[in-house]
């Protein structure tokens, strides 16, 4: 009789811890796929400028113009989307924008569209994700782009005072989530963090970016997230490329832009239009 008690009493402590270490998995699962929040979703029934502003500036050597409020068709939503174009203007024009330096862009017959999210919609990491396309999969001096930028960023427009940090020192870091280099690539995206090289205007462009396929002219969604110290990069949903350890390089909050740039004097036939279908960004409580 004894005996069969004590072999009981195993089976019960045995249940019990079996039940414990099951439920601290439960736990580990639960907690690891715990769902997104979303704080910020704009799905472009119309133009919000509670969540974007023009964004006009001129950087990378450029040859086009940024034009405020969708001028010479450069901006515009219809039918539930956002389009950003680069247009031809027929003739070159004066162009207001400035560099870092203060030097003015030379007169231009491109114009484009830039908007960005700075002092309307900042976040502090969490994941930003765009389901967007391009009219074309590649033409020579494409430049689009879907990327984050640092809140105390200096560039125009400056609204705070704290927006004082040259770029890419932290407070102003960069991160890119798609770009399309038209003059070196095609059916293909790059996707990346740029580093910080410790100076104003020096970042190391190349280390942490990589180039991956894409059909860009269908509807995608390109999406970053910080994943502990990690920033993980996903296509549709799939994880394509991982930044291991730069996450905690970007503790700022962080704002989103939208543009589509031509960078050198190669011409171009009609407009380039890049199609964004919305915009959000997601937080886990």
């Amino acid at each position: 009789m004894k005996q069969i008690f004590t072999l009981v009493l195993l089976v019960l402590l045995q249940l019990v811890v079996s039940c414990k270490d099951n439920d601290k998995k439960s736990k580990t699962v639960q907690g690891m796929d715990d769902p997104w929040e979303i704080d910020f979703y704009d799905d472009f029934e119309t133009f919000n400028p509670d969540n974007w502003q023009d964004q006009r500036i001129w950087v990378n050597n450029e040859n086009h113009c940024y034009v405020p409020n969708g001028e010479f068709g450069t901006r515009e939503v219809s039918d539930g989307t956002l389009k950003i174009k680069v247009v031809n203007m027929g003739e070159k024009r004066p162009c207001d924008n400035f560099d870092k330096n203060g030097i003015q862009h030379p007169d231009t017959e491109y114009a484009a569209g830039r908007i960005c999210s700075k002092n309307r919609k900042e976040f502090v990491k969490g994941k930003w994700t765009a389901r967007l396309k391009l009219s074309s999969n590649g033409e020579a001096s494409m430049f689009p782009a879907w990327w984050l930028l640092g809140a105390q960023n200096n560039e125009p427009p400056v609204e705070e005072e704290d927006e004082n940090i040259c770029w890419p020192l932290t407070g102003s870091g960069e991160i890119d989530i798609f770009e399309h280099h038209g003059d070196h690539m095609k059916d293909e995206f790059t996707t990346g963090a740029i580093v910080s090289l410790g100076e104003c205007d020096k970042g190391d462009w190349q280390s942490r970016r990589r180039n991956f396929p894409a059909t860009l002219n269908e509807f995608h969604e390109y999406s970053v997230e910080w994943e502990e110290s990690d920033l993980v990069y996903r296509l549709d949903g799939k994880e394509v490329y991982r930044n291991e350890g730069e996450g905690d390089k970007y503790p700022e909050p962080m704002f989103a832009i939208l543009n589509y740039a031509k960078i050198t004097d190669s011409p171009m036939t009609g407009e380039w239009v890049m199609e964004v279908d919305w915009v959000k960004h997601e937080y886990r409580k």
